[in-house]
């Protein structure tokens, strides 16, 4: 009786220990593994969830990409290709071939357009710069007609432009069949190649936000059959009023491309651009937009790696008549860096093995810039004054020089560069 008691509490205290153990051991799991998830990186976890088949996030400033997905999927554009349209049309008035204040007359073939338009009349004039708001305002199909027949003389030739300045810009993957992105076959884009052109636009004709960003406006009709003197324009991106900070670029919609977004914001001294396509709906090309700009603006520091006329050490030419050339950058270098990575920031630098005579501003070499293995940027590094090759008596001097250190296992002058 006394044994089958004994063994009745060992078996007892067995199983609360047991128990115990057991609930001890899954509490460590499930702190082991939340800590785990905190530890995770950030920017993997905060890596945005998109709808989009296609899209892309980069800095306007340098065009180091952010995000991409499918980037260089072939699309239907839709009213997106306004976009060269408009680049094109600015890059006109800058070589002085039309000024926004040339009148343009709208052709029968123009006033025939079909889809968004600002039913131009056969025969109406119009100021290039009206037209050009109403191609980025309210995306008039007109409008991007006249403009190319007006800049080009006909729009197959303005088309051929577009496909010109599109290989220029190196778009890979971009064909153009006219300039208003009517559906047409063999005519594609792809998110990377509308974020590039996007870039070239808004970085070099900023005048072109001025009118993106407006959200109403009125648009003065000169022609005497006109039914009314001034046309009302509202804004096809909703985004610059549901986005703070953004103030362009380009919607576009057919029923073959679906719902696309090329959009803008500034927010400091950081302008963004994504770049959504083939969405079932508007509201759907806002969300994925708003989700990548958040991304963006929310994840990535601005990071100045260094700036023009900055010392930043120097390089070796051993034929100068300065065998050491201080050495500078030719721009202003910044990039985007996530948050979580600003101390995996690595340099390499590259000599070109220039040989004097160099120019001032002459390149030297450039520094390869990564963020955790991965490169972003490749910086140009110049000299800071001109290097005279030396004479016969200096080389063989130095000559003399490294063969003793050499010897003597001295180090002979290197070079040291450090952004």
């Amino acid at each position: 009786m006394y044994i089958s008691r004994t063994n009745r509490i060992q078996q007892y205290l067995s199983g609360r220990i047991f128990k115990s153990r057991f609930w001890s051991g899954a509490v460590c799991l499930c702190v082991i593994a939340a800590l785990m998830v905190s530890m995770a990186p950030l920017s993997q976890a905060a890596a945005p969830s998109l709808k989009t088949k296609s899209a892309i996030l980069i800095d306007a400033e340098t065009g180091q990409v952010l995000y991409e997905k499918n980037a260089d999927m072939r699309l239907a554009p839709a009213s997106m290709t306004k976009i060269m349209t408009m680049l094109l049309a600015m890059e006109a008035v800058e070589a002085g071939k039309a000024s926004l204040d040339d009148m343009v007359v709208a052709s029968t073939a123009a006033s025939q357009i079909g889809g968004s338009q600002i039913w131009l009349m056969e025969g109406e004039e119009m100021r290039f710069e009206d037209m050009m708001r109403a191609v980025a305002i309210v995306s008039a199909n007109d409008a991007a007609f006249a403009l190319a027949e007006y800049i080009a003389g006909t729009e197959p030739d303005f088309v051929r432009l577009m496909n010109e300045r599109a290989k220029e810009l190196g778009l890979a993957n971009t064909q153009f069949q006219n300039s208003d992105g009517l559906p047409a076959e063999g005519h594609y884009s792809s998110a990377r190649d509308v974020a590039i052109m996007s870039r070239e636009l808004v970085t070099k004709h900023p005048k072109v936000l001025e009118w993106t960003s407006v959200w109403t406006d009125w648009l003065q009709r000169l022609h005497p059959r006109a039914s009314q003197k001034e046309s009302f324009l509202r804004n096809t991106n909703e985004l610059i009023v549901k986005y703070p900070g953004a103030d362009g670029l380009k919607t576009g919609m057919t029923s073959e491309a679906g719902f696309c977004l090329s959009a803008t914001a500034k927010r400091n001294d950081t302008r963004l651009i994504s770049v959504v396509m083939a969405l079932p709906s508007n509201a759907e090309r806002l969300d994925d937009t708003i989700k990548l700009l958040d991304y963006g603006f929310r994840e990535f520091d601005r990071v100045v790696l260094a700036t023009e006329g900055q010392n930043i050490g120097s390089v070796r030419v051993p034929n100068g008549h300065r065998e050491l050339v201080a050495a500078s950058v030719d721009r202003d270098y910044t990039v985007l860096v996530p948050r979580d990575k600003r101390e995996l920031i690595t340099t390499e630098f590259v000599s070109d093995e220039r040989k004097a005579p160099i120019p001032k501003g002459g390149r030297l070499g450039e520094v390869i810039v990564s963020v955790d293995g991965e490169e972003i940027i490749r910086v140009n590094v110049v000299s800071t004054e001109d290097v005279p090759k030396a004479n016969f008596f200096t080389l063989l001097s130095r000559g003399i020089r490294d063969f003793f250190r050499g010897l003597f296992k001295r180090p002979v002058p290197q070079t040291e560069i450090s952004l």
